[in-house]
């Protein structure tokens, strides 16, 4: 049974834990991933990139109270995560341990703790014993992203992305002004020049939509579903031929029905 620390939560069954020990986690994992770590940290949201800059897979990182620290992993991402950190490796001292023993709990209650790193409105999560009878809020905590507009693996696959498409800079997903990390010099410098050409936005008014499907501006494509729940879906979308659109006018549509692309509220504020 999951301790009492969950209650008020339930179980993602979607995610998978990964169980990283041993003297040289954090120097390892500094080099590596697109977030800060060292001893003493917080819950962190972070990534690993390909060398050209497209993330392979996301994660949360959290302290496991002894040193260590567990990965909170979509299933489908956690074998090839593991995977390409072994081959990181080397020869430090790391212990790499999938754990079908611990799941990802998640509550979307105001002040529950610990708050999400990405965004507070995202809700809580925590990581604890697995407990098969357990409620399962994978459905509920996706639809809950997509009304805040948060994309995250799964909506998109491995190397299809680069951090900036799907807002990870605004999302607390990559530290700038950590050394580097795999991928670092291709993720700065796109940060650095501030042309952003594509962004994750909110689509409403059409769903549930098809991943893949064309978000059209008159009969130009503007961009790309990425996911979509009931009454909200995520797509990637080309910035500059939205603005061009919106500039002549031209009405925007899905799978032949007439949509509304918001920019999320975290986006407007970063």
């Amino acid at each position: 049974m999951p301790s009492r620390m969950t209650e008020g939560f339930a179980l993602l069954t979607d995610r998978a834990v990964i169980h990283l020990r041993g003297a040289d986690v954090f120097s390892l994992l500094n080099g590596v991933v697109t977030q800060r770590v060292e001893p003493g940290m917080g819950p962190a949201f972070s990534a690993v990139l390909t060398p050209q800059g497209k993330i392979i897979a996301d994660f949360h990182l959290v302290p496991d109270g002894d040193g260590g620290l567990f990965v909170d992993v979509t299933q489908e991402s956690a074998a090839a995560l593991a995977k390409r950190i072994t081959l990181y490796k080397l020869r430090a001292d790391v212990t790499i341990e999938p754990r079908a023993d611990l799941g990802v709990y998640w509550s979307a209650e105001p002040g529950a703790a610990p708050a999400d790193p990405r965004l507070a409105a995202l809700g809580a999560r925590r990581v604890d014993r697995a407990d098969p009878s357990a409620p399962d809020a994978a459905a509920a905590y996706r639809a809950h992203r997509y009304r805040l507009g948060v994309p995250e693996m799964g909506d998109f696959g491995p190397e299809d992305v680069f951090p900036l498409d799907v807002n990870y800079d605004a999302l607390c997903g990559v530290d700038y002004k950590k050394g580097c990390f795999v991928g670092q010099e291709v993720a700065s410098r796109m940060k650095r020049k501030g042309d952003v050409r594509k962004r994750a936005l909110i689509v409403e008014g059409r769903a549930p939509l098809a991943p893949g499907a064309a978000i059209l501006a008159g009969a130009a494509s503007v961009g790309t579903v990425l996911g979509a729940d009931a009454d909200r879906a995520l797509a990637l979308v080309r910035l500059d031929r939205l603005a061009a659109a919106r500039e002549k006018d031209d009405e925007t549509t899905a799978d032949g029905g007439p949509v509304r692309l918001i920019t999320p509220d975290y986006l407007e504020t970063a």
